[in-house]
């Protein structure tokens, strides 16, 4: 059984900003939160925490993100 991971709801305003702010750049919506996520926590402890996890969790052997190097 898969494991189903917890999903926390942004608000109202957060989704409308992002909405409005992917439509001027183009591109999807999830694309740009995963980037605005990214772009505030690469580095920090939860960041590090949360790439030991998947290496121990799911085997593998570097998280993929949606930024490019």
């Amino acid at each position: 059984m898969p494991q189903k991971h917890y999903t926390p709801p942004l608000s109202r305003f957060n989704v409308c900003a992002l909405y409005h702010e992917a439509r001027q750049r183009r591109i999807p919506m999830t694309r740009l939160a995963n980037n605005l996520v990214e772009a505030g926590l690469r580095d920090s402890p939860g960041w590090k925490q949360a790439q030991e996890a998947m290496r121990l969790g799911e085997g593998v052997s570097q998280y993929q993100t949606n930024q490019t190097t």
